[in-house]
């Protein structure tokens, strides 16, 4: 799904309230097959190449410890559901923080291509836009690592989106 709440920019997402914690959405068809796009989303030497460090066992069960690249985010986290090479759920956390929050990946085959669907769920809602904005940055940087090109500039591409999430995110709550 892809919405153009500003002209000139492509917002991949959608933002949502839930129980008064915020849920991020976005959505994108890759020009690779099921399990290529499967492989880039589970192998800590492929997640290295377009969104971060991933250490640990990220088999149903496993623990990992991961830094995200463009975020900057560290924490820890636990792969709650897997079943390649459709979905993929992880529960994460931040150090010092209690709450946890999901990431839930799905990917459906559709001819030559693959659809991607990343949703993250907890964050607080002051929050949303940002969670928004950066999730796309994440998805683009899976496509440009898929195409063969480098991962964005991150900032950059941040401010740019992060109008248009606010927007959604005015209307979300």
């Amino acid at each position: 799904m892809t919405s153009n709440t500003r002209p000139g920019t492509r917002v991949l997402g959608s933002l949502r309230a839930a129980d008064g914690k915020g849920a991020a959405r976005a959505e994108d068809r890759f020009d690779t097959d099921i399990d290529d796009l499967w492989s880039a989303i589970t192998e800590p030497r492929r997640l290295a190449r377009w969104i971060g460090e991933v250490q640990g066992d990220l088999r149903l069960g496993g623990e990992f410890r991961a830094h995200f690249f463009s975020s900057g985010w560290e924490g820890t986290g636990r792969v709650e559901a897997c079943e390649p090479p459709q979905h993929l759920l992880l529960l994460t956390r931040q150090p010092g923080q209690l709450d946890e929050h999901s990431i839930e990946v799905t990917l459906t085959a559709d001819g030559d291509q693959t659809i991607l669907v990343w949703e993250e769920r907890g964050m607080p809602l002051d929050h949303l836009a940002g969670y928004g904005a950066g999730i796309q940055v994440h998805v683009e940087d899976l496509g440009a690592y898929l195409a063969g090109r480098e991962r964005c500039d991150a900032e950059a591409r941040w401010n740019e989106l992060i109008p248009a999430y606010q927007d959604l995110a005015a209307s979300a709550g």
